[in-house]
């Protein structure tokens, strides 16, 4: 019988298991490092997730100076599972960056739907109107699924 991948706290499976020991310095080291191994920079990736945190979101920024679009495409999704408003302008600047990979640009929109901040709903309305597909569609969807996050967060509240 085969074992089924852990889920995470976040409800995904990632893939690469977080790193349990560690401080956030040593994990925005590894990360931001591109002579490390994809694999120890994922494991990283999801330690700073589990912290969380604007310490552990500033470590994750830093690796967006990464040479990976895979890597940053990864740093968007999690960002964008933290849902920390702290990361929206880091996101808006990835979304808003033409010279970026379009898979870490829809991510990073995607992200922004999923934090339900309202500081992002001009920049993905701006960009719903991208020529490129991949990129007007995620900011179609991360509109919708702001003003979702934003409504639950409403009755929540009442």
């Amino acid at each position: 019988m085969t074992e089924k991948p852990e889920v995470s706290e976040f409800g995904s499976v990632d893939p690469a298991p977080a790193s349990s020991n560690g401080r956030v310095s040593e994990w925005r080291e590894i990360i931001c490092n591109e002579e490390e191994r994809m694999f120890m920079r994922m494991r990283a990736l999801f330690a700073l997730r589990n912290v969380g945190g604007p310490e552990a979101l500033d470590a994750l920024a830093a690796a967006f100076s990464s040479d990976s679009a895979l890597l940053k495409h990864e740093i968007a999704y999690v960002m964008g599972q933290m849902q920390d408003s702290y990361a929206v302008s880091c996101l808006v600047e990835r979304l808003s960056d033409h010279d970026e990979d379009l898979m870490v640009r829809h991510e990073a929109a995607e992200a922004l739907g999923a934090i339900g901040d309202r500081a992002a709903i001009d920049t993905l309305m701006l960009y719903r109107d991208d020529p490129e597909p991949v990129i007007s569609e995620s900011c179609e969807v991360a509109i919708d699924l702001l003003e979702w996050v934003e409504s639950k967060r409403l009755n929540y509240d009442n």
